[in-house]
């Protein structure tokens, strides 16, 4: 598991006075960057290996400025060549968003899916684990 802390800025919020829920997906994806260095360790858009497929965020809870901000990352399930990538916003211990996204390693010059082999994917597996379960 990857852990990142974000400490909200005053724009972060909204008129009504918790965080924006724009800034979730701006976040989420910042704190893939660790992730991301697995397929790509500079970070060289000219060498990016990935493609979303899929988001979803779902929103349990307001986060507010003020205190900062957890997110957590981890996968919860590994295919051939993709993977769905599970990220909690946490907030004072209070596991308040869910996040999933699914990417695909993609050879953008053949635009096909590359199998997850080798080290990769043993990378990869030392991050998988079940996602918590938020109260309805």
């Amino acid at each position: 598991m990857f852990v990142r802390t974000i400490e909200p800025a005053f724009y972060d919020t909204d008129a009504l006075g918790h965080i924006n829920n724009t800034r979730l997906p701006a976040w989420f994806e910042l704190a893939r960057n660790d992730l991301f260095r697995l397929f790509t360790p500079d970070l060289d858009p000219r060498r990016w290996r990935l493609i979303m497929a899929r988001m979803e965020i779902d929103y349990r809870a307001e986060l507010y400025y003020g205190h900062n901000i957890e997110i957590r990352t981890y996968l919860s399930r590994l295919g051939t060549s993709s993977f769905t990538v599970t990220q909690e916003a946490r907030q004072n211990g209070v596991l308040a968003n869910l996040g999933h996204t699914v990417l695909v390693q993609f050879d953008h010059d053949t635009k096909r899916a590359v199998p997850i082999e080798g080290e990769l994917r043993r990378a990869l597996e030392a991050h998988l684990q079940e996602p918590e379960a938020l109260d309805a």
